[in-house]
């Protein structure tokens, strides 16, 4: 039971609603549940109620709810005055993010930061987590904040700070639209494909479940960044593999028979880097907005 856990209480009180409130806080909206499920296992009480897409406090969480903002009001109380009576954090931060991972995760990270430590400088560097993962490795940044690759490197530091859901998608105009509730790989792999470019850690997890089962994933073309990736399966290009909180209702999501897919986001560091007093503070940032 923690801050975050309340948040997302919050959260879902005020806009009626688990996706807006996963929106809200940049999380999945199966974490807003779990967090809420979890909150109730442990009070062992019910305090939200279901219809259909409805959301409303039960009578006993009605009555909990006062209480429990007030908490999360004295807790953000307390972390300004331990936060006032640590020594002060300054200096610069070189971190580099990927587009995805500045657009979708960091936003509230990157508040919360410039509140707490107005006198860091953060120098943020968007790049492809690929190349921030080997600007770490040589030392030209700090920290890395990337989806991390399927087979960790040994000779870097991987934190992982949030679980990206990844989905097959296609326009609904797609032929694999029709079918969307009974796909097999092989399936897929009748139709172009369009992925993210070659060497990356989110192809690397695709074209592993294509090798499984020994076929063959026809690409048919590839970029760097998942909006334009999005943006061409959106106008029927062809069908791809994108994280759930880039999927809405203009996109169909293809059901097929393998096991979820996920990528972990986290942040990376070189072992025997000495961390700088701004680089400690978002790590301990990041660990604070871990699912």
């Amino acid at each position: 039971m923690d801050d975050a856990t309340f948040q997302a209480l919050v959260s879902v009180v005020d806009t009626l609603s688990f996706s807006e409130a996963a929106r809200r806080l940049h999380l999945t909206q199966p974490a807003i549940s779990k967090r809420i499920a979890s909150l109730e296992a442990q009070l062992n009480i019910k305090l939200l109620e279901r219809y259909g897409r409805k959301v409303r406090l039960t009578e006993t969480g009605r009555e909990l709810m006062p209480r429990i903002r007030q908490i999360l009001d004295e807790m953000e109380g307390l972390r300004r005055q331990a936060v006032s009576r640590l020594p002060e954090v300054s200096g610069t931060l070189l971190m580099g993010t990927s587009h995805h991972i500045g657009l979708y995760r960091l936003p509230p990270v990157l508040r919360a930061y410039r509140q707490r430590h107005p006198q860091a400088h953060l120098d943020l560097r968007f790049v492809d987590s690929e190349e921030a993962y080997a600007a770490v490795r040589r030392g030209d940044l700090e920290l890395g904040l990337v989806t991390l690759p399927p087979t960790p490197d040994p000779s870097l530091l991987s934190i992982p700070v949030w679980q990206d859901e990844l989905l097959f998608v296609a326009a609904p105009e797609h032929p694999l639209a029709a079918q969307a509730q009974g796909l097999s790989i092989s399936d897929l792999a009748a139709w172009p494909a369009l992925m993210p470019a070659p060497l990356t850690f989110t192809r690397q997890i695709v074209e592993a479940v294509f090798r499984d089962r020994k076929l063959r994933l026809q690409v048919d073309m590839t970029t760097h960044h998942l909006d334009t990736l999005r943006m061409m399966v959106g106008i029927g290009l062809g069908w791809s593999v994108l994280p759930a909180s880039m999927v809405s209702t203009d996109l169909c999501i293809l059901q097929v028979d393998t096991p979820a897919l996920r990528r972990e986001l986290g942040v990376v560091r070189h072992p025997e880097r000495t961390l700088s007093r701004a680089a400690r503070a978002m790590q301990e940032l990041l660990h604070e907005h871990t699912p």
